[in-house]
């Protein structure tokens, strides 16, 4: 929305309308007039004129006309003076103190864990970043929208209310409001004008009549002009809408999308203007395509043109009161009274409840601004906010219900604002009192879900429906706001309106109890899995309401008395239902229970028990409080019903229990999850927990003896531990066997587990940091890990990080990974091995960890439990199950069915979990006698342990039984803990005898000391035996493989001997190398001192069918998998974007800039030429069967996977085998004699003269016209090339001939982006530069790197680049010589100015690499003869190669010399060396050359210093390339890091002088015309004069951009990002492109563009420019890397971003601080300079296959 600031309104801001203006304003300023009658006359006469073309709306135009027909007027009269100037003064005199930014979807926020008081407390980028609290732990996340910066908000925050921006007299913040007091008469305009501004925008809005208007906005006759309007829904997609458009209109795809996209953002668009009946003949026809498409039809309404006018201008005006609202808080107070308003009398609304109220009816455009106003003004007035909070509960049922049958987004629903008001602690506290707000929220929820109550009102969701779940889940979420901060002062009101509020939300909790019942399914499976995810997501939804409410209850103990006592009537009500069955009676030992009749295994069973537990939390908080002391003035002991309590959450654990014992299998997945979630992090504390403590409670009520009866009952064990023999059925007793584990198992927890606050005295952080040291004992774990096992508060908030400290330490990560805590070796032995909330995998994986570690420090492996706390005296009772005779009848049963052998009736973990018991028993009891005197220790679990049983079966005592136990062979593993056992029995014994018997007590303590000793150190004896027999075992299978060994190389020997005379040779090469490493001259790679080639015999192993073969030219080819591909990784210049239309590209030349090059490279995997070929073939077939997967690489393109390591491939390099030359030292003089530069071009000349004099016959070639300036007499003799020594040309095999065209063709066709033509002339010439090119990508990585030049190549680089050089020299064989020779003179014709050849760039505008890479390959041609193939021969070759380079030296020289000897300075220590002086003369020639263009006082130690720079990465590449070409070894200095040895062995290698300026002076006489043409080039003159720009050298070496330490700073950049396309202020998804920095808008229609006739995203079209379609972007907002190729291929790879952690956070999920990683952006880095991102795409997809994958081309 245009402001008025921008558009300039005033006397001339739209010409026509002056007189209207001040005619207005003179009758708006006559006070006789009647204000409200005078606007709506004027809005009658000018809207319906501006808004008249909605079908094509000139924005700007109505934006102009509305501010000079009605805004300016109506603003002159507001505010008696210019508006301009007015507002400037009211913008000056200050702003509220509160920020109120409205956040818009996908914007960053900000919240601090140390302050905020709640998590929904956030701020603003800018506030944040001007506050305290970004040094505190704070989490950033993305808004889902309509949410609002809490800066200045003191009830918000602890500290820090306000930011730097907003306190108290900062520049721009109120001054305590006291400037911007409004004038009376101003204020009285405001009270006249606001009323009829405020009645026009609400009665337009809700105005239903489609073809008339309020008769007070009637002035003309009516027009038969009408609009078909379309309306946004969230249940059709964009796809929907575009086809009924389409179809309905039979409008272009490109218009229906422009609709669409403007309905989606607006909420509403008129699509057809015209008469009644024909907008509705399309109304009718959008429907009726609609419904084709979806379930339900499009809403089009067809709407008058004037009355569309007058509902977007009331749009527009509620924009300009939104506007006016941020100037002044009077301005806000007047606006908000007349809204709050009621008529006097009337059962109406006021406007903002009517405006609420039809809030749901509204389009999107109008909500938004609506809920921008309510924000700019009720919500920055404390006052104004406390009374709109009243009016939105007093009609909050009506506007959740309108809520959940609207179907837009809850973002665009008043509903979200109840965010704003329920979370400020204040107004939360007054809605609850004098709104009762807890109640209306809970009555709502009852409301809204009648459709899932069955007959018993009871909840049942079967075929319920997830969106209105969703909607429902909104109300919840209310109810949570307003719990989320505890009242500090209780006052009587507050405490009957919560209890109220309390009672009422009892009633859903009795609507969930036993919800949804599960009845066992025998015999047939059940059918159809029923629906259980809603009733588990609203337990979840619940859960945390359900802790706020117990937290609140337990702040007041009358309060919580009361509540527990109406909790405890619901829960007796709903246990009584239906209970008419008699009761059955159970004896065993002597005990007698009478329960009335259940079998889970047959009844009907419910996991949902919210009452229950509900009471369970609150019982536990009476405990904590020691208010249980009174629970008998509120509940009498007969009404407790004690049994009846515990009976639903003993079900509810028996049924888990049967689960478990696989008896409810037929009941299908569905109770398998349920339960799952029952005992998972999300639900355990408000489900399992609470069970348990509901057993603990029971346990500490009732007759321990009775309680376990109960227990067998239920658990269906009576028979188990009866004398009578069990079935022989094995399943029943699999079966019996599971469930006696399970019991055992919740008997060790309802005894051993106390760390809960109210059960024993702890604290939250003893219980926090007992579960991290649980989790810890399984394995070391990353912090996210760990946060996602702890349950989290209502806050969010798991309170791990106030203790972690105190159990772990942190182990940082490397590059890859993530840092993982380790737990203290003190907090070891706080571990339990049966802890409640292990799953079975942990359980085992801990045990397995804990034993292993002892095993490891050489102590016994006996785990017994840690001394546990006390229980308070509430549960104090809870420990004497343990002492009972019904307890001692199953621990004796079970041990003796072990010592009796009767392996069927027992497990290990049964036996594991008796021990484990017997061990609390003990500890129990020796705690008790530590702390108090014998006689008063009640707790004889020794003495009942020690005696025997009483009946026949039990006729042994428990210790007997132990003894025996230690003599079981399958219990050898809990040896250790029978013996831990006995001890303590001896310990309890001496502390039993200690008080009767002191003396005694002493002298036998010493010999039972003394027992202990002699029975520990025959364990120890025992141990050690076994290890030593272990040891020996080793010994013997390792002497039986090594004689297996021997016998297999004996029989096999051949094979042997073969490798190790291969592993002789090597080292014979090796020792001859080091010998001629002596001779100085076998280093050097040119010229007539040209050391040997290394020529290894190469026998290479086939991947593919596993045979070796020697690499020889005659032989069949073998082949390297290799990748091709277009990269700007070398790029000087970004901007330089390349035309790539291949079928007009030259590639010859390269420009210095290197904007683009073709890297070839390979991942070393060496195949048959005709294996590779059949693999390709079978790939290409398998896939053409399987259409419907999305495939990886592209057939077509020859694109393939490596067999072996799955990389990404488009080709394979053929391996030429390098041809071994010698020079013959003698022969090598002599040519010397007579061979100098100048002779050798002379020849040359003559050669290329007469191949121009021959060809000229045929027809007339575009060939050089030769000067003999400067060169001498050029007409010798045509052959005399041939003299200096020539041999026949090597003859390759047809098979590696076939694969040198292959591979050349792919390069030519990658590299161009053309199609395949084996005949085309750029083959070669795409060939050399792909050479020259990867050698300098491969210089780079090595210097980028600190590596040295040799040695240090992968081996996958290395056999790469030797194949590469050697095919590029070979395939000059397979094109035709005249062709390779039109090339080599366009070549010369750069170096040699005097061969004049048409567009022959200036020496400024070539790369010379690329130059020498050329001339040096194609050379060989100029010896071709039409009777004989001939090549030079290795002398031949030598000067050859030593004058293309010299020659091409020289020229880089006066490159590096004009484009960069002006650098300044960065040392003076040549001053006066021989180098500086040949640099001075040099450039005295040079300026002699350019006519006086390049200063010669340019000091020649800093020209010096320059050359020497900037030719450093050319003479590394002339070395690389020469070294891969001719196979001499370079050297010793190159195989290490040194500056200046690295100079001086590169020049000696490639036989220059140190002094490079002495070439110079060497080939005077020959060079000069060569310089001076050089220099008069007018290119060379326009850079001197500083009209041009050319490369400087050496080069920058790129990198990816630098990115800011920490992420917010980016978060706020991509805050501050405005799409250049798009005029809305949406927030977009903003990306970094990390080669060059650029911002994007991704994902977006506005930004697409068309791309050769497709649509393709901002991000793949910048990846052609940027990266030749290979690029690498942030996703700001979501924190994730993206990597894509091409148009369809793509990745995300995790961000370099870690948190404290050490962890990465996709799509800020967890919100922590993050900051920037080096190794990580380093990684990334190497990935694209190493080119091996499209690798990584291509592994990454295919790890992750998936059918229907993400459409990259429109990132």
């Amino acid at each position: 929305m245009a402001d008025r600031g921008t558009e300039g309104p005033g006397a001339g801001a739209a010409g026509g309308w002056v007189p209207v203006q001040s005619q207005e304003r003179a009758m708006w300023c006559d006070e006789r007039f009647n204000f409200q009658a005078t606007f709506l006359q004027c809005l009658a006469k000018h809207v319906p004129n501006i808004y008249s073309a909605e079908m094509d709306p000139l924005v700007e135009k109505q934006e102009e006309m509305v501010q000079a027909a009605i805004l300016y007027p109506l603003e002159c009269y507001l505010f008696g003076e210019d508006p301009d100037v007015f507002l400037e003064k009211l913008q000056q005199s200050g702003t509220s103190q509160l920020c109120g930014k409205v956040f818009k979807g996908g914007e960053t926020t900000y919240s601090c864990r140390d302050c905020a008081v709640d998590p929904t407390c956030v701020l603003c980028m800018d506030c944040f970043q001007n506050s305290i609290h970004k040094n505190h732990r704070y989490k950033m996340h993305s808004s889902t929208g309509g949410g609002f910066c809490d800066c200045g908000d003191t009830e918000a925050w602890k500290a820090g209310p306000l930011c730097t921006k907003h306190e108290p007299g900062a520049s721009g913040s109120a001054k305590e409001n006291s400037g911007c007091q409004l004038k009376e008469e101003i204020m009285e305009h405001s009270r006249r004008v606001f009323p009829s501004v405020i009645k026009y925008i609400v009665d337009m809005l809700v105005w239903e009549e489609e073809k008339e208007l309020p008769p007070e906005l009637v002035i003309r006759e009516k027009v038969d002009s009408y609009y078909c309007v379309l309306f946004n829904d969230e249940h059709h997609s964009y796809d929907h809408v575009i086809y009924s458009l389409q179809r309905a209109l039979g409008c272009e795809l490109g218009e229906a999308q422009l609709h669409t996209t403007a309905i989606d953002k607006e909420g509403r668009r008129a699509v057809k203007a015209g008469h009644y009946a024909s907008c509705q003949e399309v109304k009718e026809e959008i429907k009726r395509h609609s419904e084709n498409v979806s379930q339900r039809p499009l809403h089009v309404e067809v709407l008058h043109a004037d009355v569309m006018a007058h509902q977007k201008f009331a749009l527009r005006l509620g924009s300009w009161l939104n506007k006016l609202m941020s100037y002044s808080s009077d301005f806000r107070q007047i606006f908000c009274q007349i809204c709050l308003k009621e008529e006097a009398g009337s059962e109406k609304p006021c406007f903002i409840s009517k405006l609420m109220l039809w809030d749901a009816k509204l389009h999107k455009g109008a909500r938004k601004v609506l809920h921008e106003l309510i924000f700019s003004s009720f919500f920055m007035e404390m006052e104004y906010k406390k009374l709109f909070a009243v009016e939105f509960v007093k009609y909050y049922k009506a506007l959740q219900k309108e809520y959940i049958s609207d179907d837009h987004d809850r973002v665009l629903s008043v509903t979200a604002l109840s965010v704003q008001m329920f979370t400020v602690p204040t107004l939360a506290r007054h809605l609850i009192e004098e709104q009762n707000v807890i109640t209306t929220i809970t009555e709502t929820l009852l409301e809204v879900l009648p459709e899932y109550l069955d007959k018993n009102d009871k909840f049942n969701f079967q075929g319920y429906s997830q969106d209105k779940l969703n909607r429902v889940y909104a109300v919840i979420y209310d109810l949570r706001y307003v719990l989320v901060s505890k009242p500090t002062l209780w006052t009587d009101r507050l405490r009957v309106r919560f209890l109220e509020g309390f009672v009422s939300f009892l009633r859903i909790l009795t609507c969930m109890q036993g919800m949804e019942e599960i009845k066992r399914q025998i015999g047939q499976h059940i059918e159809v899995d029923p629906d259980w995810e809603a009733a588990i997501a609203i337990q979840m939804q619940l859960k945390n309401i359900l802790l706020m409410f117990q937290e609140w209850c337990a702040c007041d103990e009358e309060l919580l008395l009361k509540a527990y006592s109406e909790c405890h009537k619901a829960v007796i009500r709903c246990s009584t239902n239906g209970r008419s069955r008699e009761k059955t009676v159970f004896h065993l030992c002597g005990h007698t229970l009478e329960s009335r009749p259940y079998r889970v295994s047959a009844d009907p069973v419910s996991i949902h028990l919210p009452l229950s537990r509900t009471l369970a939390g609150l019982h536990v908080r009476l405990s904590k409080t020691g208010t249980i002391s009174r629970l008998h003035e509120f509940v009498s002991p007969e009404e407790f019903q004690v049994e009846l309590l515990v009976e639903y959450p003993l079900r509810c654990l028996v049924l888990v229990a049967q689960v478990v014992a696989e008896m409810w299998r037929r009941n299908g997945l569905s109770l398998i999850s349920q339960v799952f979630y029952y005992q998972d992090v999300k639900c355990r504390e408000e489900m399992y927990d609470k069970d348990i403590i509901m057993l603990q409670i029971g346990a500490s009520l009732m007759d321990p003896n009775q309680f376990l009866l109960l227990i067998l009952q239920r658990y269906e064990l009576a028979e188990a531990f009866k004398k009578l023999k069990p079935t022989k059925d094995q399943d029943l007793i699999k079966q019996y066997n599971v469930l006696i584990e399970e019991m055992l198992q919740i008997l060790i927890y309802v005894v051993g587990e106390r760390y809960v606050p109210g059960v024993s005295n702890v604290t939250k952080e003893d219980v926090i940091m007992r579960e991290i040291i649980h989790l810890l004992c399984i394995e070391p774990m990353a912090h996210s890990a760990i946060t996602k096992s702890l349950p989290e508060n209502e806050n969010y908030e798991t309170g791990l990080e106030n203790v972690i400290d105190k159990v772990a330490t942190f182990k940082k990560p490397g590059v890859s990974g993530h840092g993982v805590y380790e737990l203290k070796d003190e907090c070891l032995k706080e571990f339990n091995m049966f802890f409640y909330h292990y799953t079975k995998t942990q359980h085992s994986k801990a045990e397995h960890t804990q034993k292993k570690r002892r095993k490891q420090e050489n102590r016994d492996e006996a785990l017994p439990p840690p001394p546990p706390p006390d229980f308070s005296p509430a549960f104090s009772n809870v420990v004497r199950i343990l002492n009972c005779d019904v307890m001692m009848h199953i621990l004796r049963t079970i041990l003796q069915r072990a010592v009796e052998l009767e392996t069927h009736l027992w497990t290990e973990a049964m036996i594991q979990m008796v021990l484990h018991l017997l061990s609390l028993g003990l500890l129990e009891e020796k705690q008790q006698l530590q702390k108090s005197p014998e006689e008063e220790v009640t707790f004889d679990f020794y003495h009942k342990a020690t005696r025997m049983g009483s009946s026949a079966l039990n006729a042994v005592s428990v210790l007997t039984l132990l003894e025996k136990l230690k003599r079981v062979p399958q219990l050898e593993a809990q040896k250790d803990t029978v013996s831990w056992i006995l001890q303590m029995f001896d310990t309890v014994k001496r502390l039993r005898e200690k008080s009767s018997l002191t003396t005694v007590a002493a002298t036998s303590g010493s010999e039972a000391t003394k027992v202990d000793e002699s029975t520990q150190d025959k364990e120890k004896a025992e141990r050690k035996r076994k290890a030593e027999a272990a040891r020996l075992h080793r010994q013997k299978i390792m002497a039986q493989m090594s004689a297996l060994q021997r016998n297999f190389i004996e029989t096999h020997k051949l094979l042997y001997e073969n490798t190790l005379e291969a592993q002789g040779k090597e080292d014979a090469v090796m020792e001859e190398e080091s010998i001629s490493s002596a001779i100085d001259y076998s280093r050097i790679s040119l010229g007539p001192k040209r050391g040997p080639s290394v020529a290894e015999k190469e026998v290479l192993t086939c991947i593919l069918c596993q045979e070796e073969q020697e690499v020889k030219l005659e032989s069949a080819a073998m082949v390297l998998s290799a990748c091709v591909q277009k990269s700007t990784a070398l790029t000087q210049n970004r901007s330089r974007i390349l035309e790539h239309s291949g079928d007009t590209l030259d590639p010859l030349f390269m420009h210095p800039d290197l904007p683009c090059g073709t890297h070839a490279g390979s991942c070393g995997h060496v195949m048959h030429a005709a294996c590779w070929q059949k693999y390709f073939e079978a790939m290409q077939l398998n896939f053409r069967q399987r259409l419907h997967v999305e495939q990886i690489f592209d057939l077509e393109n020859g694109e393939y996977l490596c067999p072996l390591c799955k990389s990404l491939c488009n080709t394979v390099i053929p391996i030429v085998p390098l041809q071994a030359q010698k020079i013959n030292s003698e022969d090598a003089e002599a040519v010397a004699q007579i061979l100098s530069l100048a002779r050798w071009l002379e020849i040359i000349i003559a050669r290329i003269s007469g191949y121009s004099v021959k060809n000229a016959k045929g027809e007339k070639q575009n060939l050089p016209a030769f000067t003999n300036k400067g060169m001498g007499n050029s007409a010798l003799e045509f052959n005399s090339i041939l003299s200096f020594g020539v041999q026949s040309s090597a003859k390759y095999s047809n098979s590696i001939k076939e694969m040198l065209i292959l591979f050349a063709t792919t390069v030519y066709r990658v590299g161009l982006k053309v199609a395949p033509n084996e005949a085309d002339y750029r083959i070669p010439m795409m060939t050399w530069s792909t050479c020259a090119f990867t050698v300098q990508c491969i210089e780079n990585l090595l210097e980028a790197e600190g590596k040295p030049l040799f040695g240090s190549l992968q081996n996958r680089q290395h056999s790469g680049l030797k194949a590469l050089v050697q095919f590029a020299a070979a395939q000059r064989t397979t094109s035709p010589q005249v062709l390779i020779q039109q090339h080599l003179i366009r070549l010369l014709g750069v170096l040699l100015p005097n061969f004049k050849v048409e567009d022959t760039p200036s020496l400024l505008e070539v790369d010379m690499f690329h130059i020498l890479v050329g001339v040096v390959l194609s050379f060989p041609s100029l010896y071709w003869e039409d009777a004989v193939d001939l090549q030079p021969s290795s002398i031949s070759s030598a000067y050859n190669h030593l004058y293309l380079f010299h020659l091409t030296t020289l020229a880089h020289i006066t490159q590096i010399v004009v484009s960069s000897a002006t650098e300044s300075p960065s040392a003076q220590s040549y001053e006066n060396s021989e180098e500086a002086h040949s640099a001075q003369a040099f450039c005295r020639e040079v300026c002699q050359y350019t006519s006086g263009c390049f200063s010669q006082d340019i000091p020649g130690w800093l020209v010096w210093d320059c050359v020497k720079k900037g030719i450093m990465p050319y003479l590394r590449c002339a070395a690389l390339f020469f070294h891969y070409m001719l196979g001499v070894s370079p050297p010793e200095d190159l195989l290490q890091v040194s500056e200046e040895g690295q100079f001086k062995a590169l020049c000696s290698y490639l036989s220059l002088p140190t002094n490079l300026f002495l070439l110079f002076q060497e080939y005077r006489d020959t060079v000069n015309p060569l310089l001076q043409r050089w220099c008069a080039d007018p290119m060379v003159l326009s850079c001197l004069k500083g009209k041009s720009i050319a490369v400087r050298y050496p080069r920058k070496r790129n990198s990816l951009i630098e990115l800011p330490e920490d992420y917010s700073c980016l978060l706020n950049q991509a805050s501050q990002f405005r799409c250049p396309r798009s005029s809305d202020d949406e927030q977009k998804h903003p990306v970094l492109c990390l080669f060059c920095g650029a911002m994007l808008c991704s994902q977006n229609t506005c930004c697409q563009e068309l791309v050769n006739g497709e649509e393709l995203g901002a991000c793949t079209s910048h990846a052609l420019q940027c990266g030749a379609g290979v690029c690498m972007f942030l996703k700001i907002r979501e924190c994730k890397v993206v990597l894509i190729e091409g148009k369809t291929r793509g990745c995300l790879y995790p961000a370099p971003y870690l948190d404290e952690y050490g962890e990465t956070d996709p799509g800020l999920k967890r919100g922590n601080p993050l900051h920037l990683c080096r190794e990580r952006y380093r990684k990334l880095h190497l990935l694209w300079q190493q080119h091996c991102i499209i690798e990584e795409i291509a592994r990454s997809q295919e790890t992750n296959q998936i059918f229907f994958g993400f459409n990259w081309q429109l990132l």
